[in-house]
């Protein structure tokens, strides 16, 4: 098998959809017993500073719509919370993620939109 170069493995994250970069990190933690999240967030601060001028969002869930349900899973893929935390967002709105890259905030936005959600990039 050939060895896969760090940019064309970018390049094929960029094309996921949120669920498939998370099954991508389930089954990176299953196979060699790491969280890669831990990883990440070892080398936001890094990240953050070389990051700076770049846009970043919050995304603001103002309502859950009338498909609540549909809401609250999505909101349990994006944000890892339990289905009990989840349930609390969907019904008292807040901030689902802050300070993320403008192209994943329209992602999120769009794929609650699609559900129902009414969301607010802030």
């Amino acid at each position: 098998m050939a060895k896969l170069k760090k940019e064309d493995f970018i390049s094929a994250l960029k094309e996921m959809t949120i669920l498939e970069v998370k099954e991508l990190v389930d089954a990176m933690k299953e196979e060699f017993g790491v969280d890669p999240m831990a990883v990440a967030v070892a080398a936001a601060p890094a990240a953050a500073t070389e990051d700076a001028g770049s846009s970043t969002k919050t995304v603001v869930l103002k309502s859950a719509g009338g498909n609540k349900i549909a809401v609250i899973k999505i909101l349990k893929e994006i944000t890892g919370l339990g289905l009990v935390e989840a349930k609390a967002l969907a019904d008292n709105g807040g901030n689902i993620k802050e300070n993320v890259p403008a192209d994943e905030a329209e992602a999120i936005k769009t794929q609650l939109t699609e559900a129902g959600a009414e969301i607010e990039l802030a």
